[in-house]
């Protein structure tokens, strides 16, 4: 499982988020979590299936918002016992 983090211009509010969060769920429906703050200016994107830098930029022209940063990293659950595993 992935975890792409964007960094997000242009979110006022909770209908910008889910502007957002809608754009990348109907271009990439294998997503299996997407969630948007407007206050970090991020949008998180959890899936098992990759997808390119160029495409997510893609998808996100169309809404208004633009793509400031990219980050994908390996996901990792975090779990109220996270912390005996170390």
């Amino acid at each position: 499982m992935e975890q792409i983090t964007l960094k997000v211009d242009g979110m006022m509010c909770g209908m910008c988020e889910s502007h957002v969060n809608e754009a990348v769920r109907k271009a990439f429906p294998k997503a299996k979590k997407v969630t948007s703050s407007h206050s970090k200016g991020q949008t998180v994107i959890l899936t098992e299936e990759d997808i390119p830098e160029t495409a997510l930029r893609a998808a996100m022209e169309p809404t208004g918002y633009k793509v400031l940063g990219y980050k994908e990293e390996p996901y990792q659950k975090k779990g109220l016992f996270g912390w005996l595993s170390k």
